[in-house]
């Protein structure tokens, strides 16, 4: 075993880190000189552009266009809109000064876009011909965080967020639940995590929204993820910026807004679900590389292996794939081995004097390390149909674990000891008080993470609050979370 596999700490010693030794071991992010802000390298940011252009195809199917809108609010505007102030202010970083001269009105480094895009759509908005308005960016955006993880909370992160009007609130609402689903079925169907949609308890939703809806996903330590939101804002932004329009019944009327986003917390996801001992393990629908041909050879048969290595890297390549030939020398086979399962390449392409002399090559699967000859006529199809198993596998997987880390306790007491022990998530009764779930929080330090859509805007009715015994008027979902 390689130097680099042998650093990485055991999963089930310490999964935080873990993570990090993941992280750091596959090169996907490092620290930098400034407190909670990491840079993405080369690889980590490859996964990103694959979520990237995935997702931003998905959004724009849905009829929403890009555009970008300034890193700078000004604090008059940041004000305007008092809850959503109120949530964010601890973590707003503000520009008071330019080189000598101080701001006349201090400029707050974007935490999200809704002030300064509700102060635009003011002017963009005048009748109903202008709606519905939607309009998608790619940004970054700064929350300083007292407590960060490379991806899963740091100080500056890479995310989209939309933000759309519209003339009804029936009209906006079919917004949300819209984009939640695009939410859903992309991390199932891209990235391979199993998620639960619902609704966020007044307590967990977004400063300024009316309602929150959220993803979340379940990682391989028993805590909760939310992996994206999609928020209900209302009229309150609306109000407060005035974004108004003369409908077809020639009255001014405010208009109904969304937002929603998902961020570069989807990588560390990904790494939280998929991964083992041995490093990343990446859906081929995401990795930079899916397969990997590692050339094996002495002196004597260099040249041949090498060549026949090329060729075959090639008609992967030309069938689509993204190929990577690994031809260095000065590490062994085994090194490369170890290197390329750390960096979760799907699949690896064993070939040597051997395998020339069979007609055949070895395939090595990442998700199970099932190894199997191929015969070389067969190697691009055999290929391409392990890349469509292996999505499918990971999924299935990540789902088994999900639902055998689901429980349904009782009362309060099975309830704290499933906390304290596995963790996983905990469906409940919850009778609606937010006294009730603010007993939770302190007892175990669960939280609701979202009440699933069953039918309806808030699920169905089941049992008893397993707080306080009084009928439940949901079914809720609680986890320790990330």
């Amino acid at each position: 075993m390689s130097e680099e596999v042998k650093d990485i700490t055991k999963r089930s010693v310490d999964f935080s880190q873990w993570y990090i030794d993941v992280v750091r071991k596959a090169d996907l992010a490092d620290y930098t000189p400034v407190r909670g802000c990491m840079v993405i390298k080369p690889y980590g940011y490859a996964i990103w552009e694959a979520i990237q252009r995935e997702l931003d195809r998905r959004i724009k199917e849905t009829g929403h266009v890009n555009a970008y809108f300034p890193l700078f609010v000004p604090e008059s505007l940041l004000m305007k809109e008092a809850e959503h102030v109120e949530g964010f202010a601890p973590e707003v970083p503000w520009v008071t000064q330019v080189g000598e001269e101080k701001l006349e009105e201090r400029l707050a480094i974007r935490p999200t876009s809704e002030a300064i895009i509700g102060h635009l759509y003011a002017d963009w908005i005048q009748s109903y011909r202008d709606l519905p308005l939607l309009i998608n960016q790619w940004a970054n955006v700064v929350r300083w965080e007292k407590r960060t993880r490379p991806f899963l909370r740091t100080s500056e992160f890479l995310w989209q967020e939309g933000h759309t009007c519209h003339a009804t609130h029936e009209e906006a609402l079919e917004e949300v639940l819209r984009m939640l689903d695009v939410y859903r079925s992309f991390a199932e169907e891209f990235l391979g995590v199993p998620v639960v949609a619902g609704l966020k308890s007044d307590s967990e939703k977004f400063a300024g929204a009316v309602d929150t809806y959220a993803i979340e996903a379940l990682m391989g330590d028993g805590k909760a993820l939310q992996m994206g939101t999609s928020h209900d804002l209302g009229q309150n932004f609306a109000k407060a910026f005035g974004i108004k329009f003369l409908d077809q019944d020639n009255t001014e009327k405010f208009v109904w807004q969304t937002s929603w986003g998902v961020s570069t917390r989807l990588i560390g996801g990904l790494v939280m679900v998929h991964g083992d001992d041995r490093g990343l393990v990446l859906p081929p629908t995401v990795a930079p590389i899916q397969a990997v041909v590692v050339p094996i050879y002495r002196d004597a048969t260099k040249e041949k292996v090498l060549a026949e290595a090329a060729a075959l890297a090639g008609e992967l390549s030309a069938g689509g794939l993204r190929v990577k030939l690994d031809d260095r020398e000065g590490v062994s086979p085994g090194w490369k081995f170890n290197d390329w399962e750390m960096r979760g390449v799907p699949l690896r392409v064993e070939l040597g004097p051997k395998d020339i002399e069979a007609g055949q090559v070895t395939f090595v699967r990442r998700d199970t390390g099932e190894k199997s000859p191929v015969p070389r006529g067969e190697a691009v199809s055999r290929a391409g149909a392990l890349m469509g198993q292996m999505q499918a596998a990971l999924l299935e997987r990540a789902r088994s674990w999900r639902d055998s880390m689901t429980r349904r306790p009782a009362d309060m007491s099975k309830f704290k000891a499933a906390c304290e022990g596995q963790g996983g998530f905990l469906v409940a009764g919850w009778c609606g008080s937010p006294a009730c779930e603010a007993a939770v929080k302190e007892e175990t330090t669960a939280t609701i993470r979202c009440i699933p859509l069953e039918g309806g805007k808030a699920g169905k009715d089941k049992g008893v609050c397993v707080v306080c015994g009084a009928p439940a008027k949901h079914s809720a979902w609680f986890a320790r979370a990330y």
